[in-house]
């Protein structure tokens, strides 16, 4: 048998357990909070001539057979559930209502995905997408876009931005728990960080700059030198804190940075 002190503890920890899952069910049922534009089938128990299907209005409202409007907008369907059987009770309509509300097109629960993806748009929402979700959804991010996604989003009426590495999400090794969305929230994929080669190279023009990308690996990346090229004459033109480009000499090893302008030359002999 467990002493008193055990048995405290165990109902404690209960409890605990008990507060937990209750904030978790509220978590997960806020992610469904009906919003303007959602498409909703409502129905009552033995009554098979109250079933409505409905869109939310703009400003949250529904109309309902026998009881008129309804605000639904920030309730969960649960709740919407109980605020329309208790409007049929107390109105005298039906003794005992047993209210089903689904939602048929969750309009409202959706996040735009903008920016450098193959498929710019919006994109419905669960309580269980992940910014790597989205970026799914949106068929991944193009070859221009970077892998640091921006997330906008409306914290208690301001909004909030919040840089995300995809690579951390993408690469997990340390079991790092996913970026949850959540309605209302805006992705915008940037532009990667560029470099940009000319002069004598096979293929000039704008390359991402790569982690770890050095002078000698980023001549591969416009297709090489031309037969009159050469690696002697390679110069950088590098955005100095002004903002003004000035040549730098670099050795082949050196790295490359965000809007480095490389211009390889041409040899004399």
């Amino acid at each position: 048998m467990l002493t008193n002190t055990q048995s405290q503890w165990f109902n404690k920890r209960c409890l605990l357990l008990m507060v937990l899952l209750l904030l978790s069910i509220q978590q997960s049922l806020a992610a469904y909070n009906i919003g303007p534009d959602d498409v909703l089938r409502i129905s009552v128990y033995g009554y098979e001539d109250l079933k409505t299907e409905t869109r939310v209005s703009p400003d949250g409202r529904i109309t309902f057979p026998l009881i008129g409007e309804v605000d639904a907008s920030g309730k969960s369907p649960i709740e919407l559930e109980e605020a329309i059987a208790v409007r049929l009770i107390q109105g005298g309509f039906i003794h005992d209502a047993q209210v089903t509300v689904a939602v048929l097109n969750h309009v409202s629960q959706q996040v735009s995905v903008l920016g450098y993806v193959n498929k710019p748009g919006r994109y419905p929402l669960d309580s269980d997408s992940s910014i790597v979700d989205l970026i799914a959804m949106a068929e991944g991010i193009d070859e221009m876009g970077d892998t640091t996604v921006i997330v906008t989003r409306n914290v208690n009426g301001k909004l909030q931005r919040q840089a995300l590495d995809l690579k951390v999400y993408l690469e997990d090794d340390k079991n790092i728990a996913p970026f949850k969305m959540l309605q209302g929230d805006q992705v915008y994929v940037p532009k990667a960080p560029m470099f940009y080669i000319y002069g004598e190279v096979q293929r000039p023009g704008g390359y991402r700059v790569e982690p770890g990308i050095s002078v000698v690996k980023a001549l591969p990346l416009g297709g090489g030198l031309t037969l009159r090229g050469t690696e002697n004459g390679i110069v950088i033109k590098r955005k100095d804190k002004s903002g003004v480009l000035q040549d730098v000499d670099v050795d082949l090893g050196d790295a490359v940075l965000k809007d480095d302008v490389i211009y390889v030359g041409e040899r004399w002999f």
